[in-house]
């Protein structure tokens, strides 16, 4: 089965990343256009939005030259869902995947399009929205943006027992937002895009989106709050819709 036209500009890359000690690859879609780094769902790899064709579904706007996709390795197995992990074991694993994202990825990004004010959007579904949204509030002076689908923001529920640091913390976006100032401050209200979508049908945790966006507000950041129906549930045929449709409202 093809998963994407053959014809579409495709390659695969990496390195050992020597923060987290493992070899990471990197496939990007696309020739040109506004770079976007996509991340995978839950514990899910770097091909995991190519074969659920949500790559597919950007298609036109990477063929078209629009649009420059960057489709990254979750750690979140060896992080937030081991659950032989102690909590602090996993903020600190978190911390160090946050620092490649950061640090090797964004340039890397910059090197590919030969743009080193390159602010790529990011995005992703369900766990890969925390990821999206984490990578861009830590850092909007590295990211533009973000379109965060079914996402949380709130790694307390369900994550972390009572637990924090300052990894855990700075890492926990509805945590950090909230004393947020200065030059990133000003950014996200005058230089960024920001779109949090979800559904509100089987599965999804609209209240989540709903959080998030109330954090914004009273920090005075733009963004589009949009809540599909109840009948869109928790799943790629929703996350298909969204991230084109989404890339076309912000003009992509």
């Amino acid at each position: 089965m093809q998963f994407v036209d053959p014809s579409l500009p495709r390659s695969i890359d990496g390195w050992r990343s020597p923060r987290l000690g493992m070899e990471m690859p990197v496939v990007t879609y696309g020739y040109a256009g506004l770079p976007l780094l996509l991340f995978p769902t839950a514990a899910a790899d770097f091909l995991e939005n190519e074969r659920f064709f949500l790559v597919k579904s950007v298609e036109p706007l990477l063929m078209s030259g629009r649009l420059r996709l960057f489709s990254v390795d979750s750690i979140n197995s060896y992080a937030w869902m081991d659950r032989n992990l102690p909590v602090r074991e996993k903020g600190r694993r978190q911390a160090l995947y946050s620092a490649y994202i950061e640090e090797e990825v964004a340039p890397y990004i910059r090197s590919v399009c030969r743009d080193g004010n390159a602010r790529p959007l990011t995005t992703g579904a369900s766990f890969g929205a925390f990821h999206a949204a984490n990578a861009f509030f830590r850092r909007p002076d590295l990211f533009g943006g973000t379109i965060a689908m079914s996402g949380f923001y709130d790694l307390e529920q369900g994550y972390l027992q009572g637990y924090s640091d300052d990894a855990v913390f700075f890492n926990n976006p509805l945590w950090y937002l909230e004393g947020l100032d200065g030059h990133p401050l000003e950014l996200m209200r005058h230089a960024s895009r920001i779109v949090v979508v979800s559904g509100q049908g089987e599965y999804e945790a609209p209240d989540a989106s709903r959080r998030l966006s109330e954090t914004l507000g009273r920090k005075g950041i733009p963004h589009w709050l949009d809540l599909w129906g109840h009948d869109v549930r928790h799943d790629w045929p929703a996350w298909r819709q969204m991230l084109p449709y989404h890339l076309g409202k912000l003009g992509v």
